[in-house]
């Protein structure tokens, strides 16, 4: 499954600084995972571009795009739920609105949309931002537009994204498109198409570029970055092809990480989503080496039990996995884990569910994102499974599995209390605005008195208590080498 799904920035609107020389309103909401949101910054900036500033106002929009997900049914309800807002607002308020669906439901419902519903005027897919230019003339001109063409080449590599995150502390940076593990759950691949990794100079130069504006946290995004694989280009399916040339300087994630790390030592650096059957010992042995490189790993696992993990075509086993978090362990022992999990899987058993509550147990993560099977329309699951899981039955599995998260994350932030930590500081809390909210290096958000602290700063937190979720605690200083310059020079 993709992530980083944020239930708290759904139908997010996006809104960056005008142009004045652009003319016209572009209203883009996103669903989904990081991977949707990071490409509608990508979107945004083609189209300032083409002479569109953004608005945050419905009814002044000249187009109104959707940025969609297919992972889950509620995101497509939803997405369809807008889409009656959008063409009422058009009727009603704006009838030279154009409405556009960009992402993953492109390519499964374009007919739909296009034809049957008349919802929408364009649809287009992942691979196809930099046609919206020519799209959108065509929808100009009194034509419906589609292009859901999926490519073996494009990253976007070239394309600076602009940035959602107002407040210049974290960046999304793209490093794969496409996924090649066909999980008999995911829709990915057949959306998203096939595993293809971008140039390690333009992800350099992207890096650079956000730590010279102020950024202090990025993170390398990815379906499944442990996978990528640079060799000039191509599809990572193809790398057997490839030269001895290539395949002699070919850039691996542990390469690629070495190099960002090493490039940018006051930046801190995650990323997401791991693979366990991809992730290797260099990785972790990277993490070790560079101190700015978070001590933090999302690792799906989706299933305890062996019989379900090879009906979901996941290329790992529950020991292998175990021993893989056995290594991280041993290697970082303070690593924050977190996980994904899909509850009533096809055929799955009360035996099976009792797998996935040991295998929790053994682990204790920090936390987790946790859902009850719902079949994907297009996903070889839905083709070839019936989904016999009984709703009530997956209702109860589901909470048992969240009420052992509860637990695990109690445990594992109640370890904090009495330790100083680095804590990054993102945003004001949510709960009171006289208190900041930062996240550790193991992910776990800190929230502590402001006093004279501010915004992007790396500070020392003494961690008093902790709930469920969240550290509290008192900064005690700015973090070593982090100080500001008027404080170092005094």
């Amino acid at each position: 499954m993709e992530k980083v799904i944020d239930e708290s920035i759904q139908g997010s609107a996006l809104e960056l600084a005008s142009n004045n020389q652009n003319t016209r309103k572009l209203f883009i909401e996103s669903y989904g995972c990081q991977m949707n949101f990071n490409d509608s910054e990508i979107v945004a900036s083609i189209l300032e571009k083409d002479g569109f500033n953004t608005t945050q106002n419905l009814e002044e929009a000249d187009l109104v795009l959707v940025n969609t997900c297919s992972i889950r049914e509620k995101a497509e309800l939803t997405v369809r739920k807008r889409l009656e807002k959008y063409n009422a607002v058009k009727r009603k308020v704006n009838p030279g609105m154009r409405i556009g669906v960009l992402g993953c439901m492109a390519e499964r419902l374009k007919s739909k949309f296009l034809e049957e519903e008349k919802m929408v005027d364009l649809v287009v897919g992942p691979d196809a931002y930099k046609d919206l230019p020519n799209l959108i003339e065509e929808v100009d001109a009194g034509q419906q537009a589609v292009n859901v063409i999926l490519s073996k080449e494009e990253t976007y590599g070239d394309v600076s994204p602009v940035r959602l995150q107002s407040n210049g502390v974290s960046a999304f940076v793209s490093i794969t498109r496409g996924c090649d593990n066909m999980c008999t759950f995911c829709v990915v691949p057949f959306t998203r198409g096939r595993e293809r990794s971008r140039d390690p100079q333009s992800i350099l130069e992207e890096v650079n570029d956000l730590e010279q504006r102020g950024f202090k946290e990025i993170t390398l995004l990815g379906q499944n970055v442990d996978s990528y694989l640079w060799y000039g280009g191509g599809l990572k399916k193809d790398f057997e092809k490839a030269s001895d040339l290539q395949k002699a300087t070919a850039t691996n994630f542990a390469d690629l990480l070495d190099k960002v790390a090493k490039a940018h030592p006051r930046m801190r650096i995650r990323f997401s989503t791991s693979n366990p059957q991809d992730m290797t010992l260099d990785v972790i042995d990277v993490m070790v080496k560079h101190k700015n490189i978070c001590n933090y790993i999302h690792l799906p696992v989706q299933s305890g039990s062996d019989r379900i993990l090879n009906e979901m075509n996941r290329q790992h086993t529950r020991e292998e996995y175990m021993t893989l978090i056995d290594e991280i362990r041993k290697r970082i022992p303070d690593c924050g884990i977190s996980q994904d999990m899909i509850i009533g899987f096809p055929t799955e058993t009360e035996e099976d569910h009792k797998d996935t509550l040991s295998l929790m147990k053994y682990v204790k993560y920090d936390f987790g994102f946790m859902f009850a099977y719902s079949e994907r329309p297009g996903t070889m699951a839905a083709r070839k499974m019936e989904d016999d899981v009984p709703h009530e039955v997956k209702k109860r599995r589901l909470q048992e599995i969240i009420d052992l998260q509860l637990e695990h994350s109690k445990y594992n932030t109640h370890k904090f209390i009495g330790k100083t930590v680095e804590i990054l500081i993102e945003k004001s809390s949510k709960k009171s605005d006289a208190h900041w909210s930062g996240r550790t290096t193991q992910n776990t958000v800190a929230v502590f008195p402001k006093e004279y602290y501010q915004i992007g700063e790396f500070v020392m937190v003494k961690i008093t208590d902790a709930t469920k979720s969240t550290l509290l605690g008192e900064a005690v200083s700015y973090a070593k080498g982090y100080e500001p310059a008027t404080l170092i020079t005094s």
